[in-house]
């Protein structure tokens, strides 16, 4: 490892330890802990205590600040105070505008769907319009399409898109494109759950459509409910009453639909199947009947079912709100007059101007409560904001104050290099900005790197000994134009000399390093020097005044006694090459380090030997091998070379060379080359004679 590297490495460790990146398992327990307490709390119907759970473990970082907006908001909406819960959702809608991760993904969903909703509700179509479609958008380009709440934003903003006057091709898309999530859900989870869910979702169309009187369309999605009743009923998991009590609900939605187009015959017929449900006779379905019978104007039977009113508010335990007025009593009321039934409609409107005042004071008291709630509340947001702005400029500071000691650090250990390097680089601008000025230039820059590539692929061997006895074969693909690996063998009588070597950098500077490289090894290999001689005297070539870019080359050179199989060889900063192939011995070539030619003038290096390789390949590599990067930055690894090479029976030495290429090409998987790829093999079988120098 370089000093640019650990350099590197040592600004990501302080990035790291500043911006508190925390993933180990005790954090992960502790957020399992934290959501623990709050499905506890949802399960039991406890809103204050979520609320309380909520702000306490976000400020203690046991839930994301996004995940705590959504349970303020969701408990805040239990507890009706609906314009509390809009304040907590917009603000999680803002926190989690840049959600990339599965699990922001969901939490900004649920927010986005909630807050939908609550607009749907107050009637403001066109604000809701204006949360769901940005927020379909963000899920959709990071592939969260198939979450209920993604769901669920799918019709809101088909029902937006009706109440609000849009075009019924866009209504209907977004419809079409939500049943088709919800049987796509319903297939790969055929349970009641899932398609309980389909209900929910199914059922808000249709209501949306009868609200609207748009019955032809409210009759399209009515038969779409009915046959997810039908496919339902199969479901061994299935529950009678929750079946039946939707089968109601599918007879009312019917008949109030056919009536609404004329078709009063059917929807009488309709009705009676209504009522030989069990939920019929609740108190609640009573009142969801007498939708169909104000539909048909059968007001006196409307007036039968309106009796069940007092019993379902008793049921739910709400009081005389204005809400329960307008929606239950009102209703009572009319249904009463048109049945001219004139001593219960004043009874009625006895029982609303009994309530009404009352009703009026509390609600203005609960405005107020709440008006003052939210105000608060963002004020403690504003605030939170500032805090967090000033411990964000802290932490900028503290990041930039450790850039600015990693980079003096690296300006002083490379300062030297840094002035040659600007020198370069502005000697390269300038050649540069005059190439750039008429596309014949560039052009003819491309042919001559072209050319050049070509020049430094002339300087390796394409053509390998053609000895009996011995099987050579090596490859270089530069990664670049040109590169700085090279390879070369030189033959002289019995002695086959070999090298692989890997220059520092890449391009035309590392390609020129590369050819004074390689002409020294032929040079004095010719001299019949032994490997570490001849690095010495590369090294001192190399290194030293003479080496202005200082650059450096990792170098193996492996001198083979052909009569004997003895090795000898020197390693200078290379990798260590693979001995053996097809066999659980294949393994790393032991060897002393040794600094890379280049660095320091004045080494003496090491020859090494060993005894014989007769009958064993020999693999030599360059660190564009076992370095090679996919597209998630995964290396090949040594331990992935080892292993293909112990489980490939040894064919040839070509055939390595090919089998590695593709097993490199494929680990990229599409990914650019990060480095040049030179690889050699070569096997000596038995005893070699005569042989005579190339």
């Amino acid at each position: 490892m370089n000093i640019k590297h650990i350099t590197i490495f040592s600004v990501v460790g302080m990035l790291l330890t500043i911006t508190g990146c925390d993933n180990s398992p005790a954090t992960r327990k502790q957020q399992q802990e934290a959501d623990s307490l709050i499905n506890a709390a949802y399960e039991g119907k406890n809103y204050q205590r979520i609320v309380t759970l909520a702000d306490s473990l976000k400020e203690t970082g046991g839930i994301s600040e996004g995940k705590a907006y959504y349970w303020l908001g969701y408990a805040s909406d239990r507890a009706h105070k609906k314009r509390l819960a809009e304040l907590y959702w917009t603000k999680g809608m803002t926190v989690m505008d840049d959600a990339k991760t599965p699990e922001d993904l969901e939490v900004y969903a649920a927010i986005a769907s909630r807050l939908t909703g609550l607009k749907c509700t107050w009637g403001e179509y066109e604000t809701g319009l204006k949360v769901a479609v940005p927020a379909l958008e963000h899920l959709k380009k990071y592939d969260a399409k198939m979450t209920s709440d993604y769901i669920n934003l799918l019709i809101y903003q088909g029902c937006c898109q009706s109440r609000f006057g849009l075009s019924e091709e866009e209504t209907n898309k977004s419809l079409e494109k939500a049943y088709q999530a919800h049987l796509d859900n319903m297939e790969k989870n055929p349970n009641a759950i899932a398609y309980r869910d389909a209900f929910v979702g199914v059922i808000n169309i249709c209501y949306n459509f009868l609200e609207i009187h748009d019955y032809k369309k409210a009759m399209y999605w009515i038969d779409r409910f009915g046959k997810l009743l039908e496919a339902y009923d199969k479901l061994p998991d299935a529950r009678l009453e929750y079946a039946d009590k939707q089968r109601a609900r599918y007879y009312v939605y019917r008949a109030t639909a056919l009536e609404g187009v004329g078709r009063k015959a059917e929807a009488a017929k309709i009705y009676e199947d209504f009522l030989d449900t069990s939920y019929s006779l609740t108190a609640e379905g009573l009142i969801l009947g007498s939708d169909y019978l104000r539909q048909a104007g059968l007001w006196n039977d409307a007036a039968d079912n309106l009796r069940s009113t007092e019993k379902l508010i008793k049921e739910y335990g709400v009081d005389y709100s204005l809400q329960t007025i307008q929606e239950w009593m009102l209703k009572k009321y009319y249904v009463n007059m048109m049945a001219e039934r004139v001593d219960t409609a004043r009874a009625v409107s006895m029982q609303i101007v009994q309530h009404l005042d009352s009703a009026i004071t509390k609600q203005r008291r609960q405005d107020a409560i709440e008006e003052e709630a939210v105000r608060q509340k963002e004020a403690e947001m504003t605030a939170e904001k500032e805090q967090m702005e000033r411990q964000q400029w802290w932490t900028r500071l503290a990041v930039m104050a450790a850039l600015i000691l990693a980079l003096i650090i690296y300006i002083i250990v490379r300062n030297r290099m840094a002035a040659k390097l600007k020198k370069a680089h502005e000697q390269l601008k300038v050649a540069y900005d005059q190439l750039e000025e008429t596309t014949a230039v560039k052009e003819r820059m491309e042919s001559e790197l072209r050319i050049a590539r070509n020049i430094q692929m002339s300087m390796v061997p394409s053509v390998f000994p053609d000895v009996e006895g011995i099987d050579m074969y090596a490859s270089m693909i530069p990664a670049k134009e040109v590169g700085g690996d090279l390879y070369n063998y030189l033959l002289l009588d019995d002695k086959l000399y070999f090298c692989v070597g890997d220059v520092s950098g890449k391009g035309v500077p590392a390609s020129l390093f590369m050819a004074q490289a390689t002409r020294l090894f032929l040079t004095l290999a010719k001299q019949a020097m032994s490997p570490a001689e001849i690095c010495t005297r590369m090294n001192d070539a190399l290194s030293g005044n003479d080496n202005e870019t200082n650059m450096f080359v990792t170098f193996w050179l492996g001198l083979i006694d052909l009569t004997t199989g003895h090795l000898t060889f020197c390693n200078a900063g290379h990798n260590p090459p693979v001995i053996g192939c097809g066999d659980k011995d294949v393994t790393f070539l032991e060897m002393i380090p040794n600094a890379p030619i280049g660095i320091m003038p004045g080494m003496e290096y090491i020859d090494e030997e060993v005894e014989t390789i007769k009958g064993r390949p020999l693999f030599i590599y360059t660190d564009g091998l076992n370095e090679a990067e996919n597209k998630e930055n995964e290396q090949f690894s040594d331990e992935r070379l080892l292993d293909i090479l112990r489980n490939t029976p040894f064919s040839s030495a070509q055939q390595v060379i090919e089998l590695l290429s593709a097993e490199v090409e494929k680990h990229r998987n599409g990914a650019e080359p990060n480095d040049d790829l030179t690889m050699m093999c070569l096997q000596i079988r038995g005893i070699i004679k005569d042989v005579k120098g190339l």
